[in-house]
């Protein structure tokens, strides 16, 4: 751990708190770390128990999409960050193999490299990453790790304090990958499931067919699908895997 990058991470989130007439919170903290690095964009993803996930801050609607994009496919460099409990690199590659879909929409979005940071708490517990987004490659130095590992460090805490329930549950082992989804996708799998009579990993199946088919959001198409805005029937769509 460096000291003086934690205690200068935490002058800067406090100096954009104050400018702003904000509290000290995850907002601030994004975008004290989002103008510091010279991100184009950054979101931060929870992933508890080594299963549900919820996108606990974005700093704009393409950052919101990409941590999306990584929900919907269960696969990008947040997964990889949090897994190894490492700093995960990456140039976007159109027709990677490791990352097929979130690659593609991130190149849609005009996103040319990646640096995802596990948010460690206590002894190396992983509860998210946070991903930082750039329009051009841009290879990090050691002093860039040390600056994102500090701010890490502070998110990590700002989390626990947004989001209390987080210290009260049980950590999984990482390595069982976070599979799962946030709790109203669950919850309208279950409502489609019953209303087309099949399993809910069926209805879930479907769901992920539609929103990667349609180019929406998971969580709306589990917000349409409660408030009966949508009923989905077999969708030949394949859902990525």
């Amino acid at each position: 751990m460096d000291v003086r990058q934690d205690t200068r991470a935490w002058r800067r989130v406090v100096e954009v708190a104050s400018g702003a007439d904000r509290p000290v919170a995850l907002p601030s903290a994004v975008t004290a770390c989002a103008d510091d690095v010279g991100a184009d964009g950054l979101g931060v993803s929870l992933i508890t128990s080594g299963r549900i996930r919820t996108v606990a801050y974005a700093a704009d609607e393409r950052s919101h999409q990409l941590e999306d994009a990584q929900l919907v496919a269960g696969e990008g460099p947040c997964t990889e960050a949090y897994l190894q409990r490492r700093i995960v690199e990456a140039d976007v590659q159109p027709d990677s193999r490791q990352w097929p879909v979130f690659s593609r929409t991130a190149g849609e979005l005009g996103i040319r490299c990646v640096v995802a940071v596990p948010l460690l708490v206590g002894n190396n517990v992983p509860v998210g990453a946070m991903d930082i987004y750039h329009t051009t490659s841009r290879p990090l130095s050691a002093a860039d790790r040390a600056r994102l590992e500090a701010y890490a460090r502070v998110l990590a805490l700002l989390v626990l304090d947004a989001h209390p329930v987080l210290i009260g549950w049980r950590q999984a082992a990482p390595e069982a990958g976070p599979v799962g989804y946030p709790p109203i996708v669950h919850q309208a799998a279950g409502v489609a499931a019953e209303a087309s009579n099949v399993t809910v990993s069926e209805a879930l199946a479907r769901m992920r067919a539609h929103a990667f088919s349609q180019q929406q959001l998971l969580k709306d198409i589990a917000r349409d699908i409660l408030t009966g805005q949508l009923r989905l029937e077999e969708d030949r769509d394949t859902p990525p895997s």
